[in-house]
């Protein structure tokens, strides 16, 4: 059994969707991909790439996830908290339960980190 990747963005890559689940357009018409680059050996995690164009979604989190954003600038304000503003270089997480915007001011590019 493989013990260690390395994530090659130009490796073949599964595109998961174009849309994503509990992710609903308010503003705009923004767009996103995204590819899985690798799962787990348990099937408990993927890593990827997701990209988006700039406009405004309302997004509902089931997973817990790890970022770190390419590319880009998102605002992100969860339900009744304040925005957190991010940029290229920043890593955040978001936990499963999460609610709330992702206006996305600039075309993103993040990899990304999913615990299913």
């Amino acid at each position: 059994m493989k013990h260690l990747f390395k994530l090659d963005n130009q490796q073949s890559a599964e595109m998961l969707s174009e849309d994503l689940e509990g992710w609903t357009i308010v503003k705009g018409e923004p767009t996103m991909k995204t590819w899985v680059l690798h799962t787990s050996n348990d099937g408990s995690m993927i890593s990827g790439i997701w990209t988006a164009t700039p406009g405004t979604y309302h997004a509902t989190y089931s997973e817990y996830e790890f970022v770190h954003l390419i590319e880009g600038r998102i605002t992100i304000t969860p339900d009744d908290e304040e925005p957190i503003n991010v940029g290229p270089g920043d890593a955040f997480v978001v936990e499963a339960g999460f609610k709330g915007t992702w206006e996305i001011l600039e075309s993103v590019i993040k990899h990304f980190d999913i615990k299913l």
